[in-house]
């Protein structure tokens, strides 16, 4: 994966939009006014940050260490993925997925609900 295929998969969520309120780095994806990804384009390998189950995110950062604990984010719920290539790609997709869904269930039901109707 590389930065456009992970902008791509992030884009195809139900709800998702692009935006970048720190600057031109990194490109915040949104469901709703609430970020679940952040993408950076780094010097030799994109990077993306994800929220994730407390419980889920330490056994992440044990299994592979290109994951590490959110980078200027909360270091409790998220983890930041250097993707160089150690993780399979299905893996990433499946913490974009999971990111995404922890998101999007916190969405106030209306906000759900006009997502979902769209």
């Amino acid at each position: 994966m590389d930065y456009d295929d992970l902008k791509i998969y992030c884009a195809e969520k139900q709800g998702a939009r692009e935006d970048y309120p720190f600057g031109p780095e990194p490109l915040v994806i949104k469901v709703s006014s609430k970020m679940f990804a952040l993408i950076s384009d780094g010097e030799k390998y994109p990077s993306i940050s994800l929220k994730c189950d407390p419980f889920l995110a330490e056994i992440l950062r044990e299994k592979y260490a290109a994951i590490t604990a959110g980078y200027h984010l909360n270091k409790k719920h998220w983890n930041t993925v250097l993707i160089d290539g150690s993780i399979p790609e299905d893996e990433i997709m499946e913490m974009i997925d999971q990111s995404y869904q922890l998101v999007f269930k916190s969405l106030k039901k209306t906000e759900r609900e006009m997502i979902m109707n769209a």
